[in-house]
């Protein structure tokens, strides 16, 4: 086994935060690393957290922290920013927003770049994830960009998806146009101090009764103030009720097969991309396209057609 893997899985924090850089930084080890723990995880419930800019998922997190801590629990917390199409970078404020449980020994938190990402996720979020939950977390929250009419991504990687919105804020055609109706397993509704309560929950009710009227589970709504501390008990309850529902109805390991099976197609595609990418670093086909001499389709085809050879050329040489 990989020295850094043994001591991720030995609860090693240092370990575990190098791993992470691993993978976001893809070291030459990165495979070897994610090989070795995937069959160390513990067991860690995955909780998505997802919603529109501004409903408040940073600062309800940071409570929900509090609570699950005060239920002895262990968390790992995966926070994703958007970065800038500009600059490269990212703010990663919610750094600033958890700074009161940096030096709790039973809370991780990784914020993480989306690095031009479009699932409202980074592209080693998923990874990151296994390392947290082979190191042995009880509960690992997991929170996306903003979320618009794409960024569904959040039901690749999580057990529960709970998808936050606020009243009177328009929030429901929103969440019905991006298709989000279909993956959450559950929704809160912060700032339940606010004017709009009752219609949203009605709103919400009446979008179920179309989109999930045969369901086995009907994801059930509750209401949060996450500035006063209010109804992260009965949210906590409504994510273990899920739970529960996942082992016993066989719907936990079925969406965790479904996971794996992507995670194949994904490793794959990643790693054949990166390969034609440096094959092709100093190909001709650049310019040919800058001076307009061939269309991007005859330039794909050659890629694939000179992949495709080299690759029966390295088979060739093992036969031999």
């Amino acid at each position: 086994m990989h020295d850094l893997a043994k001591k991720l899985i030995d609860k090693d924090m240092r370990a575990l935060a190098r791993g992470i850089s691993y993978l976001e930084n893809d070291h030459d080890d990165k495979l070897d690393i994610l090989k070795d723990v995937h069959d160390q995880g513990k067991g860690a419930h995955i909780i998505g957290i997802t919603g529109s800019p501004g409903a408040g998922k940073s600062s309800l997190v940071n409570r929900f922290i509090q609570y699950l801590r005060s239920k002895k629990l262990t968390v790992g917390i995966v926070a994703v920013d958007p970065t800038s199409p500009f600059s490269g970078g990212a703010l990663l404020g919610d750094r600033v927003r958890m700074a009161e449980h940096f030096t709790d020994p039973g809370v991780y938190i990784r914020s993480m770049g989306t690095r031009g990402s479009l699932g409202g996720l980074a592209r080693t979020t998923k990874e990151a994830i296994r390392l947290m939950d082979a190191y042995g977390f009880d509960v690992i929250l997991v929170e996306t960009v903003g979320v618009g009419q794409s960024e569904l991504d959040i039901m690749k990687v999580a057990d529960t998806t709970a998808v936050v919105l606020n009243p009177g804020s328009g929030d429901v055609v929103q969440v019905f146009k991006a298709g989000i109706m279909e993956i959450a397993d559950l929704f809160i509704i912060n700032k339940a101090d606010l004017p709009g309560v009752s219609k949203l929950m009605t709103e919400i009710e009446g979008m179920l009764d179309l989109v999930k009227h045969d369901a086995p589970w009907r994801p059930p709504i509750a209401q949060t103030i996450s500035t006063q501390n209010k109804g992260l008990a009965e949210l906590w309850s409504l994510v273990e009720k899920h739970r529960s529902y996942l082992v016993e109805s066989g719907e936990g390991e079925r969406k965790k097969t479904r996971i794996l099976q992507e995670e194949v197609l994904e490793v794959v595609h990643y790693e054949l991309m990166k390969k034609i990418e440096e094959q092709n670093q100093h190909g001709s086909w650049r310019e040919q396209i800058e001076r307009r001499e061939i269309d991007p389709y005859t330039a794909a085809s050659s890629i694939l057609l000179e992949f495709s050879e080299d690759r029966n050329d390295e088979s060739t040489t093992k036969e031999g």
